[in-house]
């Protein structure tokens, strides 16, 4: 009796999201990591490994004036790539620039996530073109496209509508059996879930308002333990009390039912590295995990210190085993 009694208070803590042993603990980086680029803003960060090399892509833009300042109109995605998922990294080519103007992305690309999908590697990012303006804020309209290829080094070949046809900004993507869901938010960032059949789509909204209670942004989605876990910014700090921070939700169902996880802070402002010295980062945003072997090895975010922004890797210290 007490036997089954101790089973089905393990069930129902894991139920209500305690006790699963997720736990986003940090090792030290050395200060030469990341990918960094003179003259250049880099921001976000998204990483696959192929064969022997991790192959980072992230957005840029030139530094002709105080960051961010730059990216709604001239960011575009880039490639780089190293043999260490710590970095650093060279970089190989520019992935998705200026098109002709009659396309949706034709003036800038931003917020890459890399995935892949059956064959092919898949690219959701963000994009806008020169003329579809917010009505909301009177700044161009990004919406969520993709490029896909059959080899890391391309050809690209984009997508030449969007995903979704309206404000639509932080893609994630997962892949759950026969149906993938896409999580993103609007200008005002209130968050929705969409789900397809195939990730080319139709979408169709699932959840149109994933946590009402506060404003959340840059989101990365994955399976673990029987639920679904979302990794997001606290934009104004509702959920962990601190402006910025990294978060934890979790759902049943990847859709609805989005409760705090415990614990619910991923990371804060701080990196610690191994000369023992602390970047205290001003922004710290854009969380990406990378994935090897099926378990969660390294979180990459966008950080900027004040001077200089680029794509930092940091690594668990307890890799997470991840479920397909």
């Amino acid at each position: 009796m007490k036997q089954l009694l101790v089973v089905f208070l393990v069930l129902f803590i894991s139920k209500m999201g305690l006790g699963q042993n997720i736990v986003f603990d940090f090792e030290k980086v050395p200060k030469e990591s990341g990918f960094k680029m003179d003259g250049y803003w880099i921001w976000g960060g998204s990483m696959i490994k192929v064969g022997s090399t991790y192959h980072l892509f992230a957005s840029r833009w030139k530094k002709t004036g105080p960051f961010p300042e730059g990216y709604r109109l001239n960011s575009e995605i880039v490639r780089a790539t190293s043999k260490s998922p710590l970095g650093p990294f060279l970089f190989e080519e520019v992935v998705i620039g200026e098109r002709n103007r009659s396309f949706w992305d034709s003036n800038m690309a931003h917020n890459p996530t890399i995935h892949r999908i059956g064959d092919e590697f898949v690219l959701f990012y963000i994009g806008s073109d020169f003329t579809t303006y917010s009505e909301h804020s009177k700044t161009l309209i990004r919406r969520i496209g993709y490029a896909s290829s059959k080899s890391i080094d391309g050809p690209w070949k984009r997508s030449d509508q969007p995903l979704i046809n309206s404000e639509s900004n932080n893609p994630a993507i997962l892949i759950d059996g026969s149906k993938v869901r896409l999580f993103y938010r609007d200008e005002k960032l209130k968050v929705f879930v969409a789900e397809a059949d195939i990730y080319k789509g139709p979408y169709e909204i699932e959840n149109d308002d994933l946590w009402p209670d506060c404003k959340l942004e840059d989101f990365y989605a994955f399976k673990a333990n029987g639920l679904f876990h979302l990794i997001c910014e606290d934009n104004i700090g509702g959920v962990s009390g601190h402006e910025r921070w990294g978060i934890h939700l979790y759902s049943e169902d990847g859709v609805k039912g989005w409760r705090k996880y415990n614990p619910v802070v991923v990371y804060d402002h701080e990196i610690q590295l191994t000369d023992n010295s602390v970047l205290r980062c001003t922004r710290r945003e854009r969380p990406q995990l990378l994935i090897e072997n099926g378990e969660i090895t390294h979180l990459m975010n966008g950080v900027y210190d004040g001077e200089n922004s680029w794509c930092q890797p940091v690594k668990l210290k307890q890799s997470i085993k991840i479920e397909n």
